[in-house]
């Protein structure tokens, strides 16, 4: 019983980080802005989150995977959006 416990506030965490990176995305996209966006810290970010993805995957947690899987995604959608929109 406290493993459910533990996975639904595993899941309202993940829910609420991922959804609160997706503005960043999507305004992003609308803008075509990525003065703010640091890449160094945009690769650092996606390398980790796939760290996380991967000891998610490992420890069989579905809250882990769902979270980082919808990061990484993200993540890797702002990188694309910094290398094609900089302008130099």
């Amino acid at each position: 019983m406290l493993d459910n416990y533990k996975e639904i506030i595993g899941f309202v965490a993940a829910f609420l980080t991922t959804a609160a990176f997706l503005p960043q995305v999507y305004k992003t996209w609308k803008t075509k802005d990525v003065s703010g966006l640091s890449l160094p810290m945009l690769l650092m970010f996606f390398i980790g989150v796939l760290g996380w993805l991967i000891y998610g995957v490992l420890k069989y947690s579905p809250s882990l995977i769902f979270a980082n899987a919808i990061t990484a995604l993200s993540t890797f959608i702002l990188v694309f959006f910094k290398i094609k929109y900089n302008k130099k």
